[in-house]
């Protein structure tokens, strides 16, 4: 009987440290968030954009002969407005979808309320007259993630002088909120995570295509929104001789994918993805790089054969067009913004679940992505990409 009583008092402070855990991160949940600062000299602005190909249906909607849409997202090099205040992180139509969509643990626990997260991009700024054209990047975020989570990156790029965008897709991103307010989940069938092994990545292949497709319409209209912007904003703004494209995860493996069929790719950047398609076979001929995470912790079985097919690719590339990095204790989901519980970081850090600082490997990334593009695109010395003595952890490989 004694050991009964025991157990249970055992169990009723057990329960009550996880509710008192769980109560402080919720404390924790209604903090500001100030995202990292962008290190370029340009003010940013951000202006949205819905865009439907009337040309083509979306293959991954249902029902089918639906037509493809996307929702962009463009940061730009902006004219300084010091009275200006920083746009909303995530505009509330999509807070209030998110939340209903993901639940009380992930919105109001694990991470900071999105209503509180600064951001540094003014909503539809003018374009800085400093110059009269800026470089074009296309980012793709990691699987279904929102292209939102990638503002720090986002911001840091445009800063230097690039016009970075991003986009959103029905039926594959996790949730998509039209202009008419129509929310649109992804669909079930096109969610890898439900699957495993070959099924699994004959997915993510497909979800990569279609991916691609969308990169390539994307293009086909930034040109048209150069040619004929009705707000004036972008007309002739865009420089779309030096077009760069960069990914996270599935967003790296399509990166990659586009790059190898669409010429007007002139440089490009996978982050920890894993390449997949015909690029693996047959490689690109743009100048590339590889930055990745630390998975020296992972199973061999798992690592080798995505290690192999990056080499293939890159041990082709001239060694004057490639790069390859890896950032030591870096994780693979810390690419996005520092939006997670600090608190829960802290903790996870201390068990050595996490061992690089979120904000860190976002400084390093941002670091690395502007100079590759400088040097690609706007013709930096090449002796810019060689070892930083900011960053003396990251590892370069051969």
């Amino acid at each position: 009987m004694r050991v009964i009583k025991i157990a249970g008092l055992l169990a009723v402070f057990v329960i009550a440290g996880i509710a008192a855990f769980l109560g402080i991160l919720w404390l924790d949940h209604t903090r500001q968030t100030i995202l990292p600062e962008p290190t370029g000299p340009f003010a940013v602005g951000r202006s949205t954009f819905a865009w439907t190909d009337t040309a083509h249906t979306d293959p991954l909607a249902t029902p089918p002969g639906t037509k493809r849409e996307l929702l962009a997202w463009i940061w730009y090099p902006a004219k300084p407005q010091p009275s200006s205040q920083p746009d909303d992180y995530l505009p509330v139509p999509w807070r209030s979808t998110l939340a209903s969509h993901t639940g009380v643990l992930f919105t109001q626990i694990l991470t900071r309320d999105l209503s509180r997260v600064r951001t540094y991009s003014i909503r539809d700024a003018a374009v800085s007259p400093e110059q009269p054209a800026y470089p074009v990047i296309l980012m793709r975020a990691g699987l279904a993630a929102l292209t939102t989570d990638y503002s720090s990156l986002a911001e840091d790029l445009a800063s230097h002088g690039y016009i970075v965008v991003g986009f959103d897709a029905p039926y594959r991103t996790f949730v998509v909120v039209l202009p008419d307010g129509t929310v649109i989940a992804r669909a079930p069938q096109n969610n890898a995570d439900l699957f495993s092994g070959p099924e699994q990545e004959q997915l993510a292949t497909k979800l990569v295509q279609a991916w691609s497709a969308d990169m390539g319409f994307a293009l086909d209209q930034l040109g048209r929104l150069n040619a004929s912007d009705s707000s004036g904003r972008f007309l002739g703004r865009l420089d779309m001789q030096r077009v760069g494209v960069f990914g996270h995860s599935l967003g790296g493996a399509t990166t990659l994918q586009f790059c190898h069929h669409d010429s007007r790719c002139k440089a490009g950047i996978d982050l920890d993805g894993a390449p997949l398609g015909s690029v693996v076979s047959e490689g690109v001929t743009q100048p590339f790089m590889f930055l990745l995470s630390d998975h020296q912790r992972e199973p061999e079985s798992e690592t080798r054969p995505i290690e192999a097919r990056i080499r293939s690719i890159y041990d082709r590339l001239p060694a004057d067009r490639r790069l390859y990095v890896r950032i030591p204790g870096a994780g693979h989901y810390l690419f996005s913004d520092p939006v997670r519980s600090p608190l829960l970081m802290r903790v996870l850090r201390t068990l050595g679940i996490v061992r690089l600082d979120g904000r860190r490997q976002i400084a390093i990334t941002a670091h690395y992505i502007s100079t590759f593009f400088d040097v690609y695109l706007k013709q930096a010395p090449a002796s810019n990409l060689q070892r930083q003595p900011d960053y003396p952890e990251v590892e370069y490989i051969q």
